[in-house]
């Protein structure tokens, strides 16, 4: 009766990181990452669960649930993308970030892509605050992806059952 109970439930397992496995590619770290976070979810569910013997399970469940977050902050690329948008959205309007096609006159019919601000008349000062927080948002993502995995290195260990 144990092996038919052990057999469902890698069955199971399977199952369960079947789409992850199946949507992911080798040539992009970002498929594992989404399959370490898969995992790492997987081990908070148990430890929050009943059958977890570990005294401080809760604990250690948490210390798991902030790294999944931290991880989304991280690889949603929270500060590199996001924030130095928003800010210049707030200043600027939401179609500061909007493009048009451009003929590139080539007779080819080719085109580039240009931002509209760029015919604004205060293009210039828009440009050299967006590289302005694009820098400062760069230097928050690497920041916080250092924290992520030092948080990871401090804490994994203890991650079990």
């Amino acid at each position: 009766m144990k092996w038919f109970k052990r057999k469902y439930t890698q069955i199971q397992r399977v199952l369960y990181f079947l789409p992850i496995i199946w949507k992911g590619y080798d040539w992009d770290y970002s498929y594992a990452i989404e399959l370490f976070r898969h995992q790492l979810q997987r081990t908070a569910t148990f430890l929050e669960g009943e059958n977890s013997y570990r005294l401080n399970h809760q604990f250690a469940a948490d210390r798991i649930k902030t790294a999944i977050k931290l991880m989304d902050r991280v690889y949603d690329e929270e500060y590199y993308m996001h924030e130095h948008q928003t800010k210049l959205k707030n200043i600027y309007g939401d179609d500061v970030f909007d493009f048009e096609f451009k003929d590139t006159f080539k007779g080819d019919g080719s085109t580039y892509l240009k931002y509209k601000y760029e015919n604004w008349e205060n293009a210039d000062e828009i440009r050299e605050l967006n590289h302005k927080y694009f820098h400062e948002s760069t230097r928050k993502q690497k920041k916080a992806h250092r924290i992520l995995w030092r948080y990871i290195e401090h804490n994994i260990q203890n991650w079990w059952d």
